[in-house]
């Protein structure tokens, strides 16, 4: 008679160090770069058309470095801000803070650190930038709590979202002209339209908790404000490329970007949570086809 040898699992001790980073990690959304994306498609426009084509490499790497920081520290104190009603919204309640697995002072000391060294590449350039950048702070870390106060933090996001565009120019030129504050408005735009594709995901969670936000603003309308954000972000945008001169590829890229809204239109015109979070994260393809348009322009032209 033979007898097989059966051994249980044993498990596996991660140590403290990789845990505490693994949790920062999810902090700051590492795992989920769409949020970087949006922000570095308006930063890249704004870095190209100022330096008419490819800017100066450290610049480049300044301002997309800058990104991902200041995307990761706006999510931390976003977080800090929510606690008390991420563990109330089914999207949020599994974040670190909410499960307290992260204390609100580990955050902000995270927030601190990122955002000291954002400042440390912002110091690299000009004393315009630099004194921009405060204001870029001062939304960064204002922009959590209005939702408990107005139905417009998708606005102040656009706002938070786009003041890489001031400062790019700022960079690049030494000052900021007209078309970048045409692009930021365009990008305001933009950007309370994507919003509120996520808002629309929580927006009973949200009338629940007693948080605001502009899908609850919208109410039944919602898609009909989405048509008109959406419509004058392109507008904008269309202004940008007749200011700035820009060439056929661009205007094929904006061709190709309507056509991309179109879409979020139809995958989301029931107002499920899934398809209103997949017409979200589509915005990435339309910040990729306007930037595509700018680049080809001056590569090809």
């Amino acid at each position: 008679m033979t007898y097989e040898r059966y051994e249980s699992p044993i498990p596996v001790r991660v140590p403290r160090w990789r845990e505490r980073l693994g949790q920062y990690w999810k902090l700051v959304r590492g795992d989920r770069p769409i949020g970087v994306l949006l922000l570095l498609w308006p930063t890249w426009w704004a870095l190209w058309l100022a330096a008419g084509g490819v800017p100066p490499l450290w610049t480049l790497f300044v301002f997309t470095a800058g990104v991902w920081l200041t995307r990761s520290a706006g999510c931390v104190i976003n977080d800090y801000a929510d606690r008390w009603l991420d563990p109330q919204v089914d999207r949020t309640k599994d974040r670190p803070l909410a499960t307290g697995a992260v204390s609100g002072r580990e955050a902000l000391a995270v927030f601190a650190v990122l955002m000291l060294a954002a400042f440390a590449l912002v110091l690299t350039l000009n004393r315009l930038t630099v004194w921009l950048s405060f204001a870029g702070l001062f939304l960064a870390a204002t922009y959590p709590y209005l939702k408990r106060h107005t139905y417009l933090p998708q606005v102040y996001l656009g706002m938070a979202f786009g003041w890489g565009i001031p400062m790019a120019f700022a960079a690049v030129q030494g000052e900021v002209p007209a078309l970048a504050w045409l692009l930021y408005c365009a990008n305001i735009l933009w950007a309370t339209a994507y919003d509120t594709w996520y808002a629309m995901v929580d927006r009973d969670d949200d009338l629940r908790a007693g948080s605001k936000s502009t899908a609850i603003l919208f109410g039944d309308l919602d898609l009909v404000a989405q048509g008109v954000l959406y419509a004058l972000a392109l507008l904008a945008l269309a202004l940008v490329g007749r200011q700035a001169q820009l060439g056929t590829h661009y205007w094929i890229a904006l061709g190709v970007a309507t056509v991309l809204v179109a879409w979020e239109f139809w995958i989301a015109r029931r107002r499920e949570r899934e398809p209103c979070f997949r017409a979200f994260l589509h915005n990435n393809w339309i910040g990729a086809a306007v930037f595509a348009g700018i680049a080809a322009h001056y590569a090809l032209t």
